[in-house]
């Protein structure tokens, strides 16, 4: 474990740095048979959801295209899993698979002052990642991540349900607890002093 010293040292070394440029390195995607000509729809932090959607439900409406892959990593994840979202809603009847994992980035940091005799530094990061096939055709059902149409509304369906159940329970039981019968401590005109209710 680095002491509190060396972690100022190092924060104050930082500081003669500037963040240049962040590489991303590629990396195979997770799936094997993919069709050569599938179309990837690779969501980043910044991208419209609007533009993203147009373009794929435009693509899929297509009786030509069977599939779309949808990627995406870091601050663009919840992104990629609303696209994939809009895209299962707008589309019914969509198999899905979905992997989780993890790619590497290189952060280029240069010397603020060049002059200073200071290296250029990279910092690897693993950064984690998202890809969703969606098909019109069936996919592997024993495929780890696979959901079948409908699968996951259900989920949410049988959830809600529950939830609904828990609370009208609650209501019939007397509401927010037993904070009122007289079984706890309460407070006495302020003072801090306590009674019980014989």
């Amino acid at each position: 474990m680095r002491s509190l010293g060396a972690v100022k040292t190092q924060w104050s070394a930082m500081e003669n740095y500037k963040k240049s440029k962040i590489v991303e390195k590629p990396s195979p995607l997770p799936f094997t048979n993919l069709p050569s000509d599938i179309i990837e729809m690779k969501v980043k932090d910044g991208s419209k959801i609007r533009n993203l959607m147009g373009y794929a439900i435009g693509k899929m409406e297509s009786d030509s295209v069977r599939q779309i892959l949808f990627t995406g990593s870091g601050k663009a994840i919840s992104k990629t899993i609303t696209c994939v979202e809009i895209m299962k809603r707008r589309l019914t009847g969509l198999h899905q698979i979905t992997k989780v994992l993890f790619r590497q980035t290189e952060e280029i940091w240069e010397p603020i002052v060049p002059e200073a005799g200071l290296d250029a530094l990279t910092v690897k990061r693993n950064i984690p990642a998202i890809c969703i096939l969606l098909s019109k055709d069936a996919l592997d059902s024993q495929e780890p991540g696979y959901q079948a149409p409908g699968s996951f509304g259900a989920f949410w369906i049988e959830t809600l349900k529950a939830e609904s159940q828990g609370q009208i329970k609650r209501k019939q039981s007397g509401g927010r607890g037993a904070g009122r019968t007289g079984k706890h401590p309460r407070s006495v005109g302020g003072r801090g002093e306590s009674y019980k209710k014989p």
